[in-house]
């Protein structure tokens, strides 16, 4: 055991006066940028005095909750969100592949200790007495070995180490996949309900233009039968009621399309879809409005940290392929016992063993180390561009949805204002009509103005929600300040302590 304490003593020492070549990673800053848009935000929105029209106020530096889908005030949504991120195959999927990365990290940890491994034989042979010296025609020869053989390689400039060092940034970036793939779930589920709410209104709304319009062509014959009005008048509302009716199935096929969406998202097939059935007025629209600082963004969206870690990642990727164009170093040794027999094995005389250093250093290659090295650098390069382009979208979806809030809150205005007109004149021009004040067409005009305003004011207050969830999913969903992810997740490190610590930022 000599051979051993001999071993450990000189790694670790190799291991004091190493060093790790390559760069050390430092987290890129956060854009100096004081805002998400030229123009200042509004302090509040615009209002209406229907469902979803609430003025919202934009509180700058608020932070987040982890549950933000509970600001809509929806025991449904709750529900079903609950159910997603218990079911979700994608889910299971992305924490399978964080678990994966974090075993691959502890797999690389032991790279850093010695390997030992115990091996024994024993063969018999017969050779002529003769080859020996001896008269005896034949001699027949036992031999048996037990060992103990270590090896170890110092990391002397660092590229296990930062060979480790990359594999924890890889875990890091499916850490921050799982991140964004519960935050997608989460933002898809709410949005689906949304869109459910909506087209479940449209239905409502152009089956109420249909019993509008059916009371029409109704009074149409009547009128026809007492001479008071033309054919063509009850053909053209016999159209115009088919149209609307002929807009209804699209309605009813998107719906059912939905409704297996939401299905699939919770894990659920078509069949086994849930009971929930949401309406605009059943979903609360959250008026005070966090909106996170920019220099707090890249921290928070995990798209933005899965690029930084793939960043630190070829980085440390780098002082890999450094590493790789020094000296190699190497111990060996071996510890054991060699008898003519098991009995013998442990006999005096019969031990053996052997310990050795080595070092190679690589002199022709005909560059293959050389461009690894730059090819590493490259990758580094490429990794910093796309983790700008990744800052730069999240910016961009920040102020896209900032300001399809603000709009869709004068869209909403200004589109309740254009219903309620549209039907206080529909209400008129039928009133004037069965006295004979107006013609036919005009009562068509007004009849379509109104439907054409009734849909547009469904679809007016859906995008308010579902702009709001797109805000939230654009500034991180709050994933701070979640505690759901199991701790199994993580994997399982080994029992042994790293010789020394890993320097990470």
């Amino acid at each position: 055991m000599k051979i051993l304490r001999l071993m450990v003593l000189c790694g670790a020492g190799l291991l004091l006066a190493a060093c790790e070549v390559g760069p050390n990673f430092l987290r890129p800053a956060a854009p100096v940028v004081s805002g998400y848009a030229k123009t200042p935000l509004p302090k509040r929105t615009a209002a209406a005095k229907v469902a979803g029209g609430a003025a919202q106020r934009f509180l700058r530096g608020r932070d987040i909750p982890g549950a933000w889908w509970r600001l809509f005030r929806s025991a449904d949504l709750d529900r079903l969100i609950a159910v997603a991120l218990k079911s979700n195959p994608d889910l299971d999927a992305a924490q399978a592949a964080l678990r994966e990365a974090q075993e691959n990290v502890y797999a690389g940890e032991g790279a850093l200790f010695p390997t030992v491994s115990a091996g024994a034989s024993a063969t018999r042979e017969q050779v002529p007495g003769a080859s020996l010296g001896l008269r005896q025609p034949s001699v027949r020869l036992d031999l048996v070995t037990a060992s103990l053989d270590i090896a170890y390689a110092p990391d002397v400039f660092g590229g296990t180490r930062r060979a480790i060092e990359s594999l924890e940034a890889q875990a890091a970036y499916q850490h921050f996949e799982l991140e964004a793939t519960y935050l997608t779930l989460t933002s898809n589920v709410v949005t689906a309900a949304v869109s459910d709410a909506r087209l479940r209104d449209e239905i409502a709304a152009t089956r109420e233009i249909i019993g509008i319009e059916s009371d029409q062509l109704r009074l149409l014959r009547h009128q026809l039968t007492l001479g008071a009005t033309s054919g063509a008048a009850v053909l053209a509302q016999q159209a115009a009621l088919a149209q609307t009716r002929a807009s209804l199935p699209p309605l009813q096929k998107q719906l059912a399309l939905t409704r297996n969406q939401l299905a699939a998202l919770t894990g659920r097939f078509p069949s086994e879809a849930g009971p929930e059935a949401f309406t605009l007025a059943s979903l609360h629209l959250p008026q005070d409005i966090p909106v996170s600082l920019p220099s707090q963004l890249v921290r928070q969206r995990p798209d933005v940290r899965a690029a930084e870690a793939e960043l630190h990642a070829a980085s440390a990727n780098i002082g890999v392929a450094t590493a790789n164009e020094l000296p190699q170093f190497a111990i060996t040794g071996a510890y054991g016992a060699t008898a003519a027999n098991f009995a013998k094995l442990l006999s005096p005389g019969t031990l053996v063993w052997n310990i050795g250093g080595s070092v190679l250093q690589r002199l022709f290659d005909g560059g293959t180390l050389l461009h690894k090295r730059r090819a590493a650098v490259a990758a580094y390069d490429r990794a910093a561009a796309v983790y700008r382009g990744v800052v730069l979208g999240a910016f961009q979806n920040v102020a896209d949805a900032l300001r399809a809030l603000e709009f869709d809150a004068e869209t909403l205005k200004a589109q309740a204002a254009a219903e309620s007109a549209a039907k206080d004149s529909l209400d008129i021009a039928r009133r004037q009509f069965h006295i004979g004040a107006i013609n036919y067409l005009t009562l068509l005009n007004a009849d379509r103005t109104y439907e054409q305003a009734r849909i547009a004011l469904v679809q007016a207050q859906a995008n308010r929600f579902a702009d709001t969830a797109a805000l939230f999913q654009a500034l991180g969903g709050g994933w701070w300040n979640r505690h759901d992810v199991s701790p199994a997740d993580k994997g399982s490190p080994d029992r042994f302590a790293l010789p020394l610590p890993i320097r990470t930022p």
